[in-house]
């Protein structure tokens, strides 16, 4: 008989304070396949603030990946770009880049397993997990959903600092069948290396994604930032710029589509590591007047239908899911879940790439001005990891 594993992807709060797949980074190839899965989502929701961290989905799926075998592990990999012969090596280099004490005030990542009482794991799979992803396990009774999922919960906010005040909920934990739950969390704190003024900040006009115009709270400084213009295959332009956290390791791209292309939809499916990486070579640091807005994200997203479209189907299956390597009794994934929010103010960010013309210089610094639907990333520039990322309709 098969029993149920629940899989649960927390990402917590980001907090305000063309290479191939054989050259790219595992940061890069997870953060490839995290941002498939934000693609598909905000196809959904076009008109719509998504966040969502493309590294705790691939986080997930890596602590799934030393239980998983056969076509369950060929999907993984294909699915993550690993190497058929073991990422471990790596993974736990990406980890340790991550989480590396020049990070530690910014980035927080914390992963468990919290097994069935008398549900036994392979020796194998838990070692992999606690070597590769620091990760922790605690025995729960999910006889007592409610007990079960306060204590999951309780990990959570922990972890995220609070933000992140619960993710599983009595209902998924049955009481019967539930023999893991496993969770990563990410939490980001960072503060902008050039911060705005809380006195600059005023109400100014923003076009939302479904044309009507609101007075939104927008941050203001005179800054040096990089700024460049990029375009799709197809010709769409827009514009990117960079904004550094403090400390240079990590830095918030916003892509703001040009006035003449006013949509984020048409731009959408070129992003990727590969596309983030071409940006980099191609900012030039310009001094401007740089408005943007402050804005608040929240989103909770099933993953099975997003990672079932991508080919990572039978993890979900309770007739093809071969886990054997995790446990000597038949699981399949019940249920994928990530929840996230975003917080981006005058000091920071507490959990992008941009488009628009660059202006001639002139005798006074122009002005550039967030002022209609963009996509923002946060990236690990030395791995080339994605931790954030989303698109705001209305901040």
């Amino acid at each position: 008989m098969f029993v149920s594993l629940l899989l649960s992807v927390l990402v917590a709060v980001c907090c305000l304070s063309v290479s191939t797949s054989q050259s790219s980074s595992y940061g890069e190839r997870g953060s490839d396949l995290g941002l498939q899965v934000f693609l598909r989502v905000v196809q959904d929701k076009p008109l719509e603030n998504v966040v969502m961290s493309p590294h705790g989905v691939a986080s997930i799926l890596g602590m799934l990946l030393p239980g998983a075998h056969g076509d369950t592990r060929r999907q993984l990999l294909t699915g993550l770009k690993y190497k058929k012969t073991g990422p471990y090596k790596m993974l736990r280099k990406l980890h340790k880049a991550l989480t590396t004490k020049s990070n530690a005030d910014i980035v927080t990542i914390a992963n468990a397993l919290f097994p069935n009482k008398g549900f036994s794991m392979k020796e194998d799979f838990l070692t992999a997990n606690r070597e590769n992803f620091l990760c922790k396990s605690q025995t729960i009774d999910y006889s007592d959903p409610e007990k079960a999922a306060k204590t999951i919960n309780e990990w959570v906010k922990n972890n995220t600092k609070g933000h992140i005040p619960s993710l599983v909920k009595a209902d998924m934990l049955d009481p019967a069948l539930t023999r893991l739950v496993a969770v990563n969390s990410i939490y980001f704190k960072g503060l902008w290396k050039s911060r705005f003024q809380s006195q600059n900040t005023k109400p100014r006009s923003f076009t939302a994604g479904d044309g009507k115009m609101y007075k939104v709270p927008t941050m203001s400084q005179l800054t040096v930032l990089n700024i460049g213009q990029a375009s799709t295959p197809e010709g769409v332009s827009y514009t990117v710029f960079e904004l550094p956290y403090h400390g240079n390791s990590m830095s918030m791209f916003i892509v703001l589509p040009s006035l003449e292309n006013n949509t984020l939809s048409a731009i959408l499916p070129h992003i990727s590591t590969a596309t983030v990486q071409s940006w980099t070579k191609q900012l030039a640091q310009r001094r401007m007047r740089f408005l943007m807005p402050k804005f608040t994200a929240e989103q909770e997203v099933d993953l099975e239908a997003p990672l079932t479209a991508m080919g990572i189907k039978d993890i979900f299956s309770q007739n093809k899911a071969d886990f054997r390597h995790l446990s000597s009794e038949f699981v399949y994934v019940s249920k994928a879940l990530q929840k996230a929010k975003i917080e981006v103010n005058e000091d920071g960010t507490k959990a992008s790439a941009a488009t628009s013309a660059i202006l001639h210089a002139r005798s006074s610094p122009p002005w550039i001005a967030v002022d209609r639907p963009f996509l923002f990333l946060i990236r690990h520039n030395p791995t080339g990891t994605i931790l954030f990322a989303g698109q705001i309709n209305k901040p």
